[in-house]
């Protein structure tokens, strides 16, 4: 048996509609990138940013990664526009590292499918010589789910990129996977606490003894770890009492265009000149 509604017709020619845009928009140069910033908890800097694109629609305004990544995910264009948000990113942060802002490492985000093309390599070693971005400034996020997909090649390919002195880091830590006898053989400098441990941080001891858990875990494997989702002063209190290195979320500041960035960088570099 087979069931029809109208509206599933209408939903089709909307997702149509829709491909048919994303494929468009990475030609029209519709795609933005947001920066949100990471604050090391010694210095009370910001001395990193992740990359998040957003899409700049035409008529529907400007989109958030969940309206859209779906979607270029199934239709394959999510390797285009990963490798759009790299080779920006990376420009940009260039740009900050000549304006003496700071050596500002950014974060970008790799999909499964820019992995199974097996080029990641050899593009981003395109894109740092294009855009003269010193490898260190550079962090590639990564999750569990994708490494386990062809662990062995992909184990491999992570070591080609730590030896170019590129950073790479585990994303949403304690939501996959999460087997220690993998995580040891991972090349990865850092490990970032899902939100969903931070949110009730303050509330729940279970979160609370899983976040010291993994943070003194990381510690023994001499990762750095960052805490996602950090929105109140009583997260941070609770995460610079366990030693967190990193924190990102509201409290610090939402996901902002490059120029609200620049702004901060400025003012927290004013700041520095004043104290020294």
């Amino acid at each position: 048996f087979q069931f029809y509604r109208s509206n599933m017709r209408v939903a089709s020619v909307e997702q149509l509609a829709l491909e048919t845009s994303l494929r468009k928009a990475i030609f029209k140069n519709e795609f933005v990138v947001y920066y949100q910033p990471k604050m090391d908890l010694a210095s009370n800097r910001i001395t990193s940013v992740e990359a998040l694109v957003r899409w700049q629609h035409p008529t529907m305004g400007l989109l958030p990664p969940a309206d859209f990544i779906p979607l270029a995910e199934e239709t394959g264009l999510i390797s285009a526009i990963g490798e759009l948000v790299l080779e920006r990113s990376c420009r940009q942060a260039h740009q900050w590292y000549k304006q003496g802002l700071g050596n500002i490492c950014v974060s970008v985000n790799l999909s499964a499918h820019q992995f199974r093309k097996g080029n990641v390599a050899e593009i981003v070693d395109r894109v740092l010589e294009s855009t003269e971005l010193p490898a260190h400034l550079l962090e590639l996020e990564l999750t569990e789910s994708l490494i386990m997909e062809d662990m062995e090649q992909n184990i491999e390919l992570l070591q080609q990129l730590r030896t170019r002195g590129i950073e790479l880091a585990l994303d949403d830590f304690g939501t996959g996977y999460s087997s220690l006898s993998y995580l040891k053989r991972f090349p990865v400098d850092t490990l970032k606490i899902d939100r969903s441990f931070i949110m009730d941080l303050d509330k729940s001891p279970d979160d609370a003894a899983i976040t010291r858990a993994i943070i003194d875990m990381a510690h023994s494997l001499q990762m750095n770890v960052v805490a996602e989702g950090v929105e109140t002063e009583a997260h941070l209190s609770i995460l610079r009492d366990m030693h967190c290195d990193i924190i990102q979320g509201f409290l610090i500041s939402r996901p902002v265009p490059e120029k609200e960035l620049v702004e901060l960088l400025h003012t927290q570099a004013y700041r520095k000149a004043i104290d020294n």
